[in-house]
């Protein structure tokens, strides 16, 4: 954070950083999640969060999802960023599967497209509409407004 606010010649302090580190385990989920995420689960699916943060960092936000989740991969645990590969392929070798096993379901076209791009797995786009566009090279499987969409949608498509 004191990098980026510097690259824009804005000031910023020490504790700056640590209150938003502070911050983001206290966000809570999208209302249609943790209903989604259950109904998942009862789909028989299994549920891993791939996240660009630290393990501490993250413990917040999963302790919030109702329990429906089944493992969290980190980038501190991968030591590696998206959309560097590495964090993703550590994934997979932590969990056991391959490639066509996976659906990433994900909100960041430039760091979880780039990978799904490269890597060839199934990805599906949340786009709540924040501005962020399509990566010119790809396009994912489906996009859709809310998570909840993600239950018909992998019924219809026997996913």
């Amino acid at each position: 954070m004191h990098l980026a606010l510097e690259e824009l010649g804005l000031a910023s302090a020490p504790e700056d950083s640590q209150r938003l580190a502070g911050a983001i385990p206290r966000m809570p989920p999208f209302p249609e999640v943790v209903d989604t995420l259950a109904r998942l689960k009862a789909m028989g699916f299994k549920l891993c969060i791939v996240s660009n943060t630290d393990d501490d960092i993250i413990a917040g936000n999963v302790a919030q999802l109702g329990g429906h989740i089944d493992r969290v991969i980190t980038a501190q645990q991968a030591g590696a960023y998206k959309p560097n590969p590495r964090l993703f392929d550590y994934a997979h070798e932590q969990l056991g599967v391959s490639r066509d096993q996976v659906v990433h379901i994900c909100a960041s076209p430039m760091l979880d497209h780039t990978a799904a791009r490269d890597m060839h797995f199934r990805c599906v786009w949340i786009d709540r509409g924040t501005g962020r566009q399509l990566l010119p090279d790809y396009q994912p499987d489906a996009i859709l407004s809310t998570l909840d969409q993600v239950v018909p949608l992998f019924t219809s498509l026997g996913w």
